[in-house]
């Protein structure tokens, strides 16, 4: 059996590595051995526990307020401290968070290969978003093997000069992940939405977390409260554990009527609560993919993106972060059908729930322990140019 280690260490990669680790753990070619570095640390724990999951290793590198290099340097030490002693084949990291980088790294300077699964998005512009477009193509400079989620993705590889034969475009995990969570949870996790299946009202799940955002939470704020205006519509918040976000959002839209803010959802909870929203409207890289998967139009905040085949394929629409531009984008979907109904029905461009599968394939063969996999085509064409101009294509833009 090859023994590869998957490390792990925020939210998102907890979500989008569980199939690929049940997978592994399911198949007799593997010996995963799972690290987390603990950068997140409730929610990631709540994650993998959704998915029936524990670390083999955990670092709990969490501190209070660390900065980025601070998460970075804990995770690279501690993971050097790791692979001193454990013997492994290679090391599979996701995405482009700080533990992504510094298990690479640390792959790199022990000599094992690094296969990066969720490979090849681009933004176009290194600070947004921040760090991590920075982290992503670090990364790809080291990795062996890259998983891309995408025929785009692949683009942005070959682009940098990365050979295609290291490249297999696969799907994204997420959605198999979300077809896993279907109809698993009873409840969406908080009494204050325990009403919402008897809630005629249409249902605006709305989130902003990242760190571009920051400076215009403010804006944003208003934005939620001149929608949850709108008659028949009621605004639900997780409201994001980070202080700033907090302090930024809470003083402006809590104690309104229409606006209902909760903690941060269990995956299973907040997969059920993307089911029964009509928009998602969120600065969050996994409602740009599981929106699309759903069928919810969905609304990005932010002048940038790097998952802009959603954009393309006509699910997702960038709206900027201005007040009158996330009001104006919304309004419209509440006010007319047939816009909502074009971004309901468009095309999912991000799988087809057999990435996971795709994903185990790749690695096999990367290893010679068996065929080459066929790569995933989207069921729509999406154009390649029109991917990069939809990159930065604002709702004031369109």
């Amino acid at each position: 059996m090859r023994s590869v280690a998957v490390v792990l260490g925020t939210r998102p990669e907890a979500i989008k590595f569980a199939p690929v680790i049940r997978a592994l753990q399911d198949d007799p070619r593997f010996d995963p051995i799972v690290i987390s570095t603990g950068q997140h640390r409730q929610m990631l724990d709540e994650t993998l526990e959704a998915f029936d999951l524990k670390p083999d290793i955990d670092l709990e590198i969490m501190a209070p307020k660390q900065t980025l290099s601070q998460v970075t340097s804990r995770s690279l030490n501690g993971l050097g401290e790791v692979f001193k002693e454990l013997h492994v084949e290679a090391i599979l990291v996701h995405g482009d968070t700080a533990t992504t980088l510094a298990a690479a790294l640390c792959g790199f300077h022990h000599q094992i290969p690094v296969i990066h699964v969720e490979a090849g998005l681009r933004s176009g512009y290194l600070g947004s978003p921040f760090p991590e477009e920075g982290n992503r193509r670090l990364v790809a400079q080291i990795a062996s093997l890259h998983l891309a989620p995408t025929p785009g993705n692949k683009t942005n590889l070959l682009r940098e000069g990365i050979p295609e034969s290291c490249i297999v475009v696969t799907g994204n995990t997420v959605i198999d992940a979300l077809r896993w969570a279907s109809d698993r949870s009873h409840s969406y996790g908080d009494p204050a939405l325990d009403d919402l299946d008897t809630d005629t009202r249409r249902i605006i799940l709305a989130s902003a977390h990242r760190r571009e955002a920051w400076p215009h939470l403010p804006q944003i704020a208003q934005a939620l409260v001149e929608i949850a205006e709108e008659p028949d519509v009621r605004v639900v918040v997780p409201l994001h554990r980070n202080p700033v976000v907090r302090d930024a959002l809470l003083p402006r839209i809590g104690g309104h009527p229409n606006i209902t803010v909760v903690d941060p959802l269990a995956y299973l909870n907040f997969s059920k609560l993307m089911r029964r929203a009509d928009i998602i409207l969120s600065d969050s890289s996994g409602a740009q993919e599981e929106g699309p998967a759903l069928g919810k139009p969905t609304l990005v905040l932010g002048s940038v993106t790097e998952r802009s085949e959603a954009v393309v394929a006509g699910t997702a629409r960038l709206v900027g972060t201005s007040t009158e531009g996330i009001v104006t984008a919304t309004t419209e979907l509440l006010r007319d059908k047939d816009r909502y109904d074009r971004m309901a029905n468009a095309a999912n461009p991000y799988g087809d729930g057999l990435a996971t599968q795709r994903t185990v394939d790749a690695i096999a063969h990367h290893f010679g322990d068996g065929p080459s996999c066929v790569p995933f085509v989207p069921a729509t064409a999406i154009d390649e140019l029109a991917v990069d101009l939809a990159r930065t294509a604002t709702y004031a833009d369109a």
